[in-house]
């Protein structure tokens, strides 16, 4: 039985209260999370000694979450990732959105989905967090109700609900941003972790980190993950701009995916610890990315430090970047009368 605990743990400018959510199953193990983002905050996860350790990176206050350029743990919205020049078209109608990286709108603009207090309650073993983003919020049309749904349970699965309504054609595109470190979040670089995808093909992405629209093959490349294989060798490859990005920044489309139906994405394990972490999710890509920026704009980590660059990888399940400006890519736009919902689950184990 899952026990949740819930402590105000800061506060806003504002005077908002951060609640944070100490969610914790039979076997010890314990996930926390925040309404400040709907932020993934902590993951205590035991090795394969039985040893527990916190698993995600994140911060030792509250205020640390505050407009961190990592995103930390957090969920991102309206649309994750990228939409090239912060230009889109929706209906015949253009719109410009916020230019927040590079030449580019990322993850729904500085005042995100990340970035703003969510209203949250405890129902029953499960935390539901609720949010409105109003019409013309970061020059996206349409009012969205939003809701994060986190359940975690005896099996060390932590499973986030996505599920959003607009009152206007808009685009939606949700993940959460968490980054993993299995050997425990201090302890270091991830680039000797071990990812295995059930992805055969690779977006072909270009110099401005938006997708070409070409599917490119793996197989023989340093983005082939269809087997375990570390971050090192390939973190400075030439292939697909690798080394342009600083490591691995890319989207992975998942092999026989399904609109609505979980599949398994893939597996990451430390093999120090043994533990590993299996992802399956309900969106057509996992976004794989190595915290190649981490270092200089972290606030104080959980443990007192700063992270360095590679500290963590984040495994983001979501649509195509840009898949608003490709008509091939798999929809992101939410009408009235839908209901945009997604899964992504985080089943944790060791090896």
């Amino acid at each position: 039985m899952v026990e949740i605990e819930q402590n105000v743990w800061g506060m806003t400018p504002e005077g908002e209260a951060i609640i944070l959510y100490t969610m914790r199953n039979g076997s010890g193990a314990e996930v926390q999370i925040s309404n400040f983002g709907a932020a993934i905050v902590s993951v205590k996860m035991p090795d394969r000694k039985g040893h527990f350790d916190d698993v995600v990176l994140g911060y030792k206050h509250p205020e640390g979450y505050f407009f961190d350029g990592a995103a930390a743990g957090k969920s991102v919205g309206r649309c994750a990732n990228r939409i090239a020049f912060g230009r889109m078209t929706i209906d015949g109608q253009e719109y410009s959105l916020e230019v927040n990286n590079g030449v580019n709108h990322l993850h729904g603009g500085t005042k995100n989905f990340a970035n703003r207090v969510w209203e949250s309650r405890v129902e029953t073993n499960r935390v539901v967090m609720a949010l409105t983003s109003e019409d013309g919020d970061q020059g996206y049309p349409g009012e969205v109700q939003v809701e994060a749904v986190f359940d975690f349970d005896d099996d060390n699965a932590l499973e986030i609900t996505y599920r959003a309504v607009t009152t206007r054609t808009t685009v939606v595109n949700l993940t959460n941003h968490v980054y993993f470190n299995l050997a425990g979040e201090a302890s270091g670089s991830v680039l000797d972790h071990e990812l295995q995808l059930n992805c055969s093909k690779i977006l072909e992405m270009n110099d401005k980190q938006i997708p070409t629209g070409r599917l490119l093959d793996v197989e023989g490349t340093p983005q082939d993950f269809r087997t375990f294989r570390a971050f090192r060798p390939g973190i400075d490859a030439e292939f697909n701009h690798i080394r342009d990005f600083r490591g691995y920044d890319h989207p992975f489309p998942i092999d026989g995916w399904k609109p609505n139906i979980l599949t398994e994405a893939g597996t990451l394990r430390e093999m120090k610890s043994g533990r590993t972490v299996t992802v399956l999710t309900s969106q057509p890509s996992v976004m794989v990315y190595t915290g190649n920026w981490l270092s200089g704009g972290c606030p104080e980590t959980k443990s007192g430090g700063r992270y360095a660059d590679y500290a963590g990888v984040a495994l983001e399940c979501q649509n195509y970047p840009d898949a608003v400006n490709h008509a091939e890519f798999p929809s992101p736009l939410l009408h009235p009368g839908e209901t945009y919902c997604q899964k992504i689950v985080f089943r944790f184990g060791t090896c």
